[in-house]
């Protein structure tokens, strides 16, 4: 079978016996064209199943339409959202979103942000690695003139344009909530506080006992590598072999929450009339668990919205750049049936 290559618009241009840019104009609708040319270009390009060569486009318009994003994974619900947020922001604006996971790796991130400065994207929005200390390949892809927009995981040492969730505030309220409702030995269930995030999330641990007038108790702090739920049932066998009393536990994450629940539950402890649990998050597996989870909300949805909305911003921006952009949205406590209130407690 003889193969065939796709038509292109100087194919349609010789069978018209016009030129390749009057036929450009036709199928970009421009009023310059008849209607009669206009009506058949069309009729060839559908026959032909005509498609733009978006590779040819981008060298001429200078863009590509196209813009990438990538995150630590995909399956999760927390990014799947995040997303979602930005799909919804870029298509109104007409861009296609290439989509790219590292699984935690630093290697992959890099390899990645080279692949998108090599592709030319218009714009790049990204949740760093755990990994993630050096950022050489971010500079490369802003000196290559691709606006780059960090998301969800701070690089405290980089300058770019950022949206971040106060992950301190959410923790905050959680462990200020759990002193105000009678706990007074709560363990908390941390991440690696190498990474920004986890460490704001400690020191919202921290500073709702300081500002509650409530003794640390350092040994009633794990720290964990791993955010699935076996970190949070090694967590609460860690603490139960060293006879460590607690009444609440607030966790990094809901899957951590989770684990802790039925750890305490194989041990004969009640949740949450011998011992609360917050988690953070909030998956929305977390308010059909039981018993359903009290967590931090996190606006992920919005996070993304926020993120694609400050690169389309650049886009349309005609002035020079005066400083990069650093939002911090607000989350919530929701509180449910996993951490008992003060009115209810004996």
């Amino acid at each position: 079978m003889q193969k065939t290559h796709p038509i292109t618009i100087t194919d349609i241009a010789n069978q018209l016996g016009v030129s390749p840019s009057t036929v450009s104009r036709a199928l970009r609708d421009h009023p310059s064209i008849s209607a009669k040319t206009k009506r058949d270009v069309l009729a060839l390009a559908e026959k032909h199943k005509y498609q733009p060569n978006l590779l040819a486009l981008s060298l001429l318009n200078k863009k590509t339409g196209i813009i990438g994003i990538v995150v630590p994974e995909i399956t999760g619900y927390f990014f799947a959202t995040v997303i979602s947020g930005v799909q919804d922001m870029v298509s109104k604006a007409g861009y296609k979103l290439l989509i790219s996971q590292t699984n935690e790796s630093f290697e992959e991130e890099k390899r990645l942000l080279q692949d998108m400065t090599s592709l030319r994207l218009d714009g790049v929005l990204i949740s760093p690695t755990f990994e993630t200390k050096d950022y050489k390949h971010f500079e490369r892809l802003q000196s290559a003139g691709i606006p780059l927009v960090i998301f969800d995981r701070d690089c405290a040492d980089f300058e770019a344009d950022k949206v971040l969730v106060d992950s301190y505030d959410g923790a905050y309220q959680a462990v200020e909530y759990l002193i105000k409702n009678g706990c007074k030995n709560i363990a908390h269930i941390a991440g690696p506080i190498s990474f920004p995030t986890f460490k704001q999330r400690l020191d919202g641990y921290l500073n709702a006992h300081y500002d509650n007038n409530l003794p640390i108790r350092s040994e009633l702090i794990i720290k964990s590598n791993d955010f699935s739920s076996d970190a949070g049932v090694d967590a609460v066998e860690q603490l139960l072999r060293k006879e460590r009393k607690m009444d609440a536990i607030f966790a990094v994450n809901d899957a951590v929450a989770i684990g802790s629940m039925h750890a305490l539950r194989e041990h004969g402890y009640r949740v949450p009339e011998d011992i609360s649990i917050i988690g953070f998050d909030d998956e929305p597996y977390a308010q059909y668990y039981y018993p359903s989870l009290s967590t931090v909300w996190q606006p992920a949805y919005e996070l993304g919205m926020l993120s694609a909305k400050i690169l389309l911003d650049y886009f349309s921006s005609k002035d020079p750049r005066k400083a990069y952009r650093y939002e911090i949205l607000k989350p919530e406590l929701m509180i449910r049936q996993s951490s008992i209130e003060l009115k209810n407690r004996t």
